[in-house]
C-alpha cells in the first residue's frame, strides 16, 4: 500500500510542477543527481530481481502478495527516478515527496529485514536481493539527504533559508543551526537574519492574494446587504493550508495520550513483579520495549507539535504581511470624513498592535478543534479506568461551560476598552512628541502629562479586572483537573465498581487516572488563554475591518490627465479647468441613525462620560463638562468656482486667512468631496504644500525624491532654490542626513527643500501653496528670479502659486481672488486694478512702497546670495527653529584642530542608530522590574509557588499512600478523600491568591512604575534628544514595549516560576522513588543548561533585532501619513507602498527567525525530556523486584509530566528574557539625562517678571555639546515695554537666541548644557565601547577648550539669573507665537487653555482680539469645535492666530515673536500688528520678522550676523548709514529707496 500510495503521488507531483513550477535555471547539482538515480534505479532492479527469484519459488514464503509488494515498490521507485529529474529541474532543495519515501522505505524494509533473518533459510537468493535493496536505500537516502548549502545552484538561488531546507531540515529545525550558532560566537546583526522567510509569505505575494480576495469578498457581501466579515475571509483563503496545521495537531494530540496507555501497560509489567499468587511475571523485554515506546511516542509527539506550530506561525506571518500592507495602502486612499474620524495613532496601532495579533495567536485557533479532542480522548481513557465515575469529570467541564461564555464576553469588553485607551494614550503621546518643542516653549509638559496619564489610568484600571478575572478563572482551568479526580476518585472509591460496590483502588488504576489528569490540564488550561487571545484576535479584526470598510477617496471625481492637451491655436490650451465646482472637507449631510444605533450611541457617551469624571476626580483635574450635542457645519469650503490656467501660465491666488486658499489645491488634488462640477488636469503634478514635508533621509534623496538622478539637472536646480550656500554648510554637504519633519533646517531651508524637490519632478504642473512665507526677503527675490517667476527655471512650466505678499503680483499672468470660498475676482494685474474692487484696495493700503521694491532687489540679491560669508557664515539656524546637526563652521568661527575637524565633519547622519544592547539581558534589569513591582510583592510570589507546589505534591503523595495501605487500613474512604479535599482546596485558593499577586499586585504596578518614569522622563529630555531621535522609536517604547510589559511579562514570570517549581517537585519525588534516576540527573541538567545557554544569546538577538526593526517601520508610517498629499498629489503610491513592504518584510522576518528558534530549541529540548522519560521507565524495570507498583506508577507519572514542565521552563526563561528587552529600552529612555528642573530653591519675586527687563551678558550657546557655537559671547540691554526687532540673514542666529531665552538651549559650558547631555548608552561588557566612549567624552572637552575660553555667559529677567530658576517657572512667565503655529487634538478651549485656569469670557475676549472670534463662533460648539490632527482643519494662517490668542491669555511682560506673522496675509498682518501694539503696549515684545515692515516702528533693532551682535540701534539711527547691515536689509526689502 505505501508503494502505490507514493506511486499515485509521485504522478501528482509530477503534474504539478509541470503545470505550476517554474525552472530555477541554475543548473542540476550533479554530484547528487547521478548517485541518487543510480542508487533508486539499482535498488528497483534488486526489487525486480527478487520478484524474478520469488515467482519462481514454490515455498510458503512465495506468495503472490509478496511478489506484488516487489514489484509495486520497484515502480514507485522508477517512478521516483522521472520525479527526481523534474525536481532537480524546478527546485534547488531535496524532494520532500522522495525524502519522505526513503524514510517509510527503511523503516518497513528494516522490519522485514529482521523478520526475514529470523526464518529458516536468511541467506536465500531472494532475501540477498532485499538485504541489497536496502542497502541502495540506505546509500541513497544518504545522498539525497545530505546537506546542498554549498553547492553552486543554492549558492546562486535568492531563496530563503527555509525554502532551501530538505524535510530533514525542515522537521529538526537544522535549517537556522548556522545561524544559532553564530549568535553563540558573536552578537547577531540584522544583516545575519536577512531573507529567511519563505517567499511565500512575504508582503509582495500575501497582499496580492488577500486583498484581491478581501475585494471580492465585500463585494458579494454588500450586494446581500450583509457586512463583510474580514475574520472569516482570512480563515476560509487559507483552507488548504489547515489541512497539513489540523493533521500534524491531531497527530500529536493522539501520540500524547499514547504515553498514558504504555504506563498502564508498563505498571501491569511491574506489578507481575509484586510477588502474589498465580501472577506471571512477564518478560524483561516487554518492560525494555514499552520504555522505548514511551520514548519514541514523546519524541514523535513534539515534532509534529513543532511542525504544526511552524506551519500555524507561516500563515500567521503571511496573513500579518498582507495586513499591514492593507491598512498602508487604506492609509494613501481615507477620504476627508474617515481622516477626521480616525487618528493616526489609531491607525498606527492598526499596523502595530491589531495585524501582530495573527503572527501571535494563530497557531492557537487550530486548538479550538484539537482541545475537545484532546479532552474526549483524555475522557475516554478515563472511562476505561474509572468507569462511569469518570463522567462527574465531563460533568464538571459541562458545569463550567457557561461561566466560559460569560468570562468570554467580559473579555472582548474589556479588551476593546483597553485597546480603546491604548489608542487614545499613544495618539496623545504620538502628538506630544511631534509637537514637543511647543510643549516646552509653553511649559505644558505636566498638562499633556496629566492627560496622558489619565488614559494610562484606564488602562491600569482596566487591567486589575483582567488580572482579578483571571486569578478566578485558576480555579476553573488551572485547579479544575485536581477537581475533576477529587470527585471522580470520591465517586469511584465509594460506588465505582461492579453494581454500585467500592472501585479497586490499585497503583494502575490511581496513577495512570492521574496522569490522565495531568494531560487533561493542559487543554482545559489552555481554554482561558485560547478564549483570551481568540476574543483579542476578534476584537483586533473588527478593528481593522471597520478601518479597512471606511469610506475612501473617489480618484473619478478629478478627471487627470498624464499627457499635455495638443496645441489647436495660437492661444496656449487650457491644461487646468473647473467648472460650476463646489467643494467641501464634510460630506452633504449627517449619516441616517437608527433608533437602535442612537441609543447605542447616546449609552456609550453617558458611560464614556462618566469614566471621564470619575478620572478627571483621581486626578485631580477639574471635573469636564457633560457633553452638549453639536450640530456639525455641513456647508460647503468652497463654492461656485470656475478657473480656467493656461499652460505656461502663472497665475497667483491671494486672499486673507481661512478664505480658501489652499483648500482649492487639496480640491484640485482630490483631498476634498467634490459635490458638483467638472474638474479637468492635463499633465503631470507637483505641489509644494504649505507646510512642508521632509522625509528622514539626506538633502539630496529629499529632493531626488526617488527619481534617476541627474548631476547637471540637480545642479541647475538647488542653485535656483537658493540652497547650494546652505549645502556648503552641512557637514556632509547634500548627503547630510535630514531629520524627521526636517528638524534641523530652518523654516524657510524646509520650504526650498520642498520647491526643490517639486523642481526635479519635472512636473507640467506646479501647484506652490505660499513657499515664499518663511524665506528672507533676499531669498524671496532669489527664487522668484531664478526659479518661480517669469524668467525662472520653470517659466516655461504652468505654475499656480498662493501667496500672501503683493510685491510680485503685477508680474504674473493671472491673479485669482479668493473671499469667503469663492472666487471674487479673476484677471491680470492691471485689470484688477482697473476694476477697483477689493483687489485695488488691497494694494493701495499695503503697497505704497511696490514700485522700488522690485527694482531693487533684483540687484541686490544675486550678491547677496553669492556673498556666502555674508549669507550663511556661522553657526547654522540651519536650524532658525532650534535644531541644528551641526558642524565645524567653515567661515567665520575660530579655528580648530584639524583633528577634532575631521571627526566632527565625518558625520553627516543625524539620527543614530537605535541602539542595541548585546549580550545577557542582565541581572539589573530583573531587578529593575522587581523594583517597579515591589520587593516584597516578588518575594510573596516565590513562597506562594512553592507552597502551592507543595499542596500538588502532597495530593500525590496522600493517594500513594493510600494505594500502599487500602488492603490493610482501618480508615474508610472518607478519611482518605476528606484529606485529599483539604490539599485540593488549599491548592485552589493559593492558586487564585498567587495569580492575583503576580498579574495584579505585582504586575500592574510594575507597569504602571515603569511607564510613569519613562513617560515623566521622555517630557523632561533636552530638545537635542528629540532632534536626534526619530518620533516612531520613542513611540515604539510606549506601545509595542508596553505591551509586552503589560500583558506578556507578568504571564512569563508566573509561567516560568510555576514550571521552575514543579519541576524542582518533580526531580525529588522521582529521586526518591527510583534513586538510580538521581545518577543522570547531573548530566541531562547539564545538557538543558548547554542548549540553553547555546540558544539564549541568539534568541535575544532575535528579539532586540526585532524590536529595532519595528521602528523605521512605523517611523516610515508616521512620515506616510503626514505627507499622503503629496504623495497622491505626484503619484508617486507606488514607491511608497514598496519602501512599506520593505520595512514590513524586515520586521516580519526577524519575527519569523525569533519564532523559528523557539522550535528548535523546543525540539531538543523535547528529546532531552524524552531520555528523562526513558532512563525513568528503564530504571523501573530494571528495579522491578525491589519497586512497589505504587512508588513506580507516582515515579513515571511525574516523569511524563516534567518533559513538559523542564520545556516550558527553559521556553519560559528564554521568552521572558527576549521580552525583558522591552524592560531594558524603556529603562534606557528612563535613565537619559533630563534638562534643568522644573522647579528650584529659588524664591522669585511676586508677579515676576514685573517690568521686563531682559540682560544678554557675554552669552554664548551651541544646540548640543561637541557642536559649534551658534549664539557668541552677545551682551545687549532690553528695557521694560521696549519693542525690539531681531534681523539678519539666515543662520545668523535669530532664532537660536529666543530658544536661548527660553532655555531650549543652555549656555554653553554651563552645568545644564553638561548635565543634560546624553550620549549613546556604551555597553557595559564591551571594552571597546567604553574605549569609544572615552574618545568622545575627549573629543568634546577639546572643542570646550577651543571654542570658549570662559563660562557660556549668563541672562537677566528683571535681575534674576534665568539659569538659577526652575523651568517651568521661567517658560510659563513667558509668552511666545512660534514660528511653526502647532495645534492639538482636542478642542479649542483645549487649545488655548489646557489648564484650564480661564473663563470662557477671556477666551472669547481673546478669540476676538485675535479675529477669529467670527469664525470660532461659526463653528459647531464654538469653543468645544473639535480640533483634528495638526489642526488640519484650520488653515496655518488661523493656527497663527491661535497661537496670537493663546499669548494674549498669559499676562505676561515678555512676548516672543518668531517669525510668527509669516503664514498671513498682507492684510491680517497689518491686524495682527495693530493688536500687538494695542494690546502689549506695555510688554516687552522681541519681533523675529521676515518682513522688514513689521520692525520699521520699533523702538531698537538687533542685528544679529555670525552668531554675534552686529549692530543694535533704534531703525532710525541704523537708515542714516547706508553701509549697515540693517540699511541692506531694508533696501532688499525694499523698505528704502535705493540711492542710486
Amino acid at each position: 500500500m505505501p508503494a502505490i500510495l507514493a506511486t499515485f503521488l509521485f504522478v501528482l507531483r509530477m503534474n504539478d510542477l509541470r503545470r505550476f513550477g517554474k525552472a530555477h535555471n541554475l543548473g542540476r547539482t550533479n554530484v547528487i543527481y547521478w548517485p541518487c538515480q543510480v542508487l533508486m534505479i539499482a535498488g528497483a532492479v534488486a526489487l525486480i530481481a527478487r520478484a524474478v527469484v520469488v515467482s519462481g519459488q514454490s515455498s510458503e514464503y512465495a506468495s503472490p502478495a509478496v511478489f506484488l509488494a516487489n514489484v509495486s515498490m520497484a515502480v514507485a521507485w522508477i517512478f521516483a527516478t522521472i520525479l527526481n529529474h523534474f525536481e532537480h529541474q524546478y527546485e534547488i532543495r531535496s524532494s520532500t515527496a522522495i525524502f519522505a519515501y526513503y524514510v517509510v522505505s527503511i523503516i518497513g524494509s528494516a522490519i522485514t529485514a529482521r523478520t526475514l533473518s529470523s526464518l529458516p533459510n536468511p541467506t536465500s537468493t531472494a532475501n540477498v536481493f532485499f538485504y541489497l535493496f536496502l542497502a541502495f536505500n540506505i546509500l541513497g537516502f544518504i545522498v539525497e539527504a545530505w546537506p546542498r548549502g554549498r553547492t553552486a545552484v543554492q549558492k546562486a538561488s535568492d531563496a530563503s533559508a527555509y525554502e532551501k531546507a530538505n524535510l530533514g531540515s525542515r522537521y529538526s529545525f537544522h535549517y537556522i543551526q548556522a545561524t544559532i550558532s553564530k549568535g553563540y560566537k558573536t552578537p547577531l546583526k540584522p544583516e545575519d537574519i536577512q531573507q529567511m522567510m519563505p517567499k511565500r509569505i512575504r508582503t509582495q505575494h500575501s497582499f496580492v492574494f488577500l486583498s484581491e480576495r478581501w475585494e471580492a469578498h465585500v463585494r458579494k457581501r454588500q450586494a446581500k446587504g450583509k457586512e463583510p466579515n474580514l475574520m472569516w475571509l482570512i480563515l476560509s483563503s487559507y483552507g488548504t493550508q489547515w489541512v497539513p496545521i489540523l493533521a500534524y495537531k491531531l497527530l500529536g494530540s493522539t501520540l500524547t495520550f499514547l504515553a498514558p496507555e504504555l504506563l498502564d501497560r508498563l505498571l501491569s509489567f511491574t506489578n507481575s513483579y509484586s510477588g502474589e499468587e498465580g501472577v506471571v511475571p512477564q518478560p524483561a523485554l516487554l518492560g525494555i520495549i514499552l520504555a522505548f515506546g514511551m520514548f519514541f511516542s514523546t519524541m514523535i509527539s513534539a515534532l509534529l507539535e513543532a511542525q504544526f506550530v511552524q506551519l500555524a506561525l507561516n500563515v500567521g506571518i503571511e496573513v500579518r504581511t498582507a495586513l499591514v500592507s492593507m491598512v498602508y495602502r487604506k492609509a494613501l486612499k481615507l477620504s476627508p470624513f474617515a481622516k477626521q474620524s480616525l487618528t493616526p495613532g489609531e491607525i498606527s496601532n492598526h499596523m502595530s498592535v491589531d495585524s501582530d495579533k495573527w503572527s501571535v495567536v494563530l497557531d492557537l485557533l487550530p486548538m479550538w478543534i484539537s482541545v475537545p479532542f484532546e479532552i474526549c480522548l483524555a475522557l475516554w481513557l478515563l472511562y476505561r479506568q474509572l468507569g462511569w465515575a469518570s463522567m462527574a469529570g465531563l460533568a464538571t467541564i459541562i458545569a463550567v461551560s457557561p461561566l466560559q461564555a460569560y468570562i468570554a464576553a467580559f473579555f472582548s469588553r474589556a479588551k476593546d476598552e483597553k485597546l480603546a485607551a491604548m489608542d487614545n494614550r499613544i495618539r496623545l503621546v504620538n502628538e506630544v512628541l511631534a509637537g514637543i518643542k511647543i510643549v516646552k516653549l509653553y511649559g505644558w509638559e505636566s498638562s499633556f502629562r496629566s492627560k496622558i496619564a489619565m488614559y494610562r489610568n484606564r488602562e491600569m484600571a482596566i487591567l486589575r479586572k483582567i488580572g482579578l478575572a483571571f486569578s478566578f478563572m485558576t480555579i476553573m482551568f488551572s485547579s479544575l483537573t485536581l477537581l475533576m479526580a477529587l470527585v471522580s476518585f470520591s465517586i469511584y472509591a465509594t460506588v465505582g465498581g461492579r453494581g454500585g460496590a467500592p472501585g479497586d483502588i490499585n497503583a494502575q488504576t490511581i496513577f495512570v487516572s492521574l496522569t490522565l489528569f495531568g494531560l487533561l490540564n493542559r487543554p482545559i488550561g489552555m481554554l482561558s488563554f485560547i478564549l483570551g487571545e481568540t476574543v483579542g484576535l476578534v476584537v483586533a479584526n473588527r478593528r481593522i475591518q471597520r478601518y479597512l470598510l471606511s469610506e475612501e477617496l473617489d480618484d473619478s471625481e478629478i478627471e487627470r490627465h498624464d499627457t499635455l492637451p495638443e496645441k489647436t491655436s495660437d492661444s496656449a490650451p487650457v491644461v487646468i479647468q473647473i467648472q460650476n465646482a463646489t467643494f467641501a472637507w464634510d460630506k452633504e449631510g449627517p449619516e441616517v441613525e437608527t433608533d437602535k444605533q442612537e441609543k447605542t450611541r447616546v449609552k456609550k457617551e453617558a458611560r464614556k462620560y462618566k469614566e471621564q469624571v470619575k478620572e478627571a476626580l483621581a486626578s485631580g483635574l477639574p471635573t469636564p463638562s457633560p457633553p452638549s450635542p453639536v450640530e456639525r457645519n455641513y456647508d460647503a469650503t468652497l463654492t461656485d468656482i470656475n478657473l480656467s490656467v493656461s499652460m505656461g501660465h502663472l497665475t497667483a491666488i491671494v486672499g486673507r486667512v481661512g478664505q480658501g486658499k489652499t483648500s482649492l489645491f487639496s480640491a484640485m488634488i482630490g483631498d476634498m468631496y467634490k459635490r458638483q462640477g467638472s474638474v479637468k488636469i492635463y499633465g503631470r503634478v507637483a505641489y509644494a504644500p504649505q507646510q512642508t514635508w521632509i522625509i528622514n533621509a539626506t538633502l539630496k534623496d529629499n529632493i531626488v525624491f526617488g527619481l534617476e538622478f541627474d548631476q547637471e539637472k540637480y545642479d541647475r536646480i538647488v542653485y535656483a532654490s537658493g540652497l547650494q550656500p546652505d549645502i556648503e554648510m552641512l557637514p556632509a554637504g547634500d548627503l547630510t542626513e535630514i531629520g524627521e519633519r526636517g528638524i534641523n533646517l530652518s523654516g524657510g531651508q524646509k520650504q526650498r527643500v520642498s520647491l526643490a524637490r517639486a523642481a526635479y519632478q519635472d512636473a507640467d504642473i506646479y501647484l506652490l501653496d505660499d513657499p515664499l512665507s518663511a524665506v528672507d526677503a533676499h531669498v524671496d527675490q532669489h527664487l522668484w528670479q531664478n526659479l518661480i517667476g517669469p524668467n525662472g527655471l520653470l517659466k516655461d512650466k504652468t505654475r499656480m502659486l498662493v501667496t500672501h505678499g503683493i510685491h510680485h503680483l503685477s508680474e504674473v499672468d493671472q491673479i485669482v481672488v479668493i473671499k469667503d470660498g469663492e472666487i471674487s475676482e479673476v484677471g491680470q494685474y492691471q485689470e484688477l486694478l482697473d476694476a477697483k474692487n477689493a483687489f485695488f484696495k488691497l494694494i493701495e493700503d499695503y503697497s505704497a512702497k511696490e514700485t522700488c521694491k522690485d527694482s531693487e532687489s533684483t540687484t541686490s540679491t544675486d550678491d547677496a546670495l553669492g556673498d556666502r560669508t555674508m549669507t550663511l557664515a556661522g553657526d547654522d539656524d540651519i536650524v532658525a527653529d532650534g535644531k541644528s546637526k551641526g558642524a565645524v563652521a567653515k567661515h567665520g568661527a575660530v579655528e580648530t584642530s584639524n583633528v577634532v575637524d575631521e571627526k566632527l565633519d565625518d558625520k553627516a547622519d543625524l539620527i543614530d542608530e537605535e541602539h542595541m544592547q548585546i549580550g545577557n539581558v542582565r541581572l539589573a534589569v530583573y531587578k529593575i522590574y522587581a523594583k517597579a513591582a515591589s520587593y516584597r510583592n516578588a518575594i510573596q510570589v516565590l513562597l506562594l509557588f512553592g507552597v502551592i507546589q507543595g499542596c500538588q505534591i502532597g495530593t500525590t503523595i496522600w493517594l500513594q499512600q493510600w494505594v500502599g495501605v487500602v488492603s490493610t487500613t482501618t480508615h474508610g474512604v472518607g478519611f482518605f478523600m476528606g484529606i485529599y479535599a483539604v490539599l485540593v482546596f488549599a491548592y485552589m485558593m493559593l492558586t487564585v491568591w498567587t495569580s492575583y499577586t503576580t498579574m495584579v499586585s505585582a504586575g500592574v504596578r510594575a507597569s504602571e512604575r515603569l511607564h510613569n518614569n519613562l513617560l515623566n522622563n521622555v517630557l523632561r529630555l533636552p530638545m537635542s534628544f528629540f532632534d536626534t531621535t526619530p518620533v516612531g522609536r520613542i513611540v515604539n517604547r510606549f506601545s509595542s514595549d508596553f505591551y509586552s510589559i503589560d500583558e506578556v511579562i507578568p504571564w512569563g514570570f508566573h509561567d516560568m516560576i510555576f514550571c521552575g517549581v514543579s519541576t524542582f517537585g518533580s526531580l525529588i519525588v522521582i529521586g526518591v522513588a527510583t534513586p538510580w534516576f538521581l545518577v543522570i540527573v547531573p548530566p541531562v541538567m547539564a545538557a538543558y543548561v548547554v542548549v540553553q545557554s547555546y540558544y539564549i544569546a541568539s534568541s535575544r538577538a532575535f528579539k532586540r533585532i526585532e524590536s529595532i526593526t519595528k521602528s523605521p517601520m512605523y517611523q516610515h508610517f508616521s512620515e506616510t501619513l503626514s505627507g499622503v498629499s503629496t504623495i497622491r498629489a505626484m503619484r508617486y503610491e507606488a514607491r511608497f507602498i514598496d519602501e512599506n513592504a520593505t520595512k514590513s518584510n524586515l520586521t516580519s522576518n526577524s519575527h519569523f527567525i525569533w519564532a523559528v528558534g523557539n522550535r528548535w530549541i523546543n525540539v531538543r529540548l523535547e528529546l532531552l525530556g524524552s531520555i528523562i522519560v526513558l532512563a525513568s521507565a528503564l530504571f523501573a524495570v530494571m528495579s522491578r523486584n525491589t519497586l512497589s507498583a505504587s512508588v513506580a506508577g507516582m515515579s513515571l507519572s511525574y516523569a511524563l509530566n516534567i518533559t513538559q514542565d523542564i520545556t516550558w521552563m527553559v521556553r519560559c526563561y528564554c521568552e521572558l528574557q527576549n521580552n525583558l528587552v522591552s524592560v531594558e529600552r524603556v529603562k534606557e529612555y528612563s535613565d537619559k539625562h533630563c534638562e534643568a528642573p522644573n522647579e528650584t530653591t529659588v524664591n522669585l519675586p511676586p508677579n515676576w517678571p514685573a517690568h521686563g527687563k531682559i540682560e544678554f551678558k557675554n552669552y554664548s550657546t551651541r544646540y548640543r555639546q561637541g557642536m559649534d557655537l551658534v549664539i557668541k559671547n552677545v551682551s545687549f540691554d532690553v528695557q521694560p515695554g521696549q519693542k525690539i526687532g531681531i534681523v539678519g540673514r539666515t543662520g545668523a542666529g535669530k532664532s537660536s537666541l529666543t530658544l536661548a531665552l527660553f532655555r531650549i538651549i543652555e549656555a554653553a559650558n554651563s552645568h545644564w548644557a553638561k548635565a543634560s547631555h546624553s550620549e549613546a548608552e556604551a555597553s557595559k561588557d564591551d571594552k571597546k565601547d567604553k574605549e569609544k566612549e572615552k574618545e568622545k567624552e575627549k573629543t568634546v572637552v577639546e572643542l570646550e577648550k577651543v571654542a570658549v575660553e570662559e563660562d557660556g555667559g549668563s541672562i537677566w529677567i528683571d535681575g534674576v539669573d534665568i539659569s538659577t530658576i526652575g523651568l517651568e517657572a521661567l517658560r510659563q512667565n513667558l509668552a511666545i507665537i512660534p514660528q511653526d503655529p502647532t495645534l492639538f487634538v482636542g478642542t479649542v478651549r483645549d487649545n488655548l487653555d489646557p489648564f484650564e485656569r480661564c473663563q470662557d469670557a477671556e477666551l472669547w475676549e481673546a478669540l476676538e482680539r485675535a479675529h477669529l472670534k467670527k469664525y470660532i463662533s461659526s463653528k459647531p460648539g464654538g469653543l468645544s469645535y473639535e480640533v483634528t490632527q495638526n489642526g488640519e482643519n484650520f488653515s496655518v494662517g488661523q493656527r497663527s492666530l491661535i497661537c496670537l490668542a493663546r499669548a494674549l491669555l498669559r499676562k505676561t511682560k515678555i512676548l516672543v515673536l518668531d517669525e510668527a506673522t509669516a503664514a498671513v496675509d498682507v492684510e491680517t498682518d497689518e491686524l495682527i500688528q495693530k493688536t500687538i501694539r494695542s494690546e502689549f503696549a506695555d510688554r516687552t515684545i522681541l519681533t523675529i520678522a521676515h518682513r522688514i515692515k513689521t520692525v520699521m516702528d520699533y523702538d531698537k533693532i538687533l542685528v544679529l550676523e555670525k552668531g554675534r551682535v552686529q549692530e543694535y540701534e533704534s531703525p532710525e539711527t541704523l537708515l542714516q548709514h547706508a553701509d549697515s547691515l540693517f540699511y541692506n536689509l531694508a533696501q532688499q526689502a525694499g523698505e528704502i529707496k535705493s540711492s542710486d
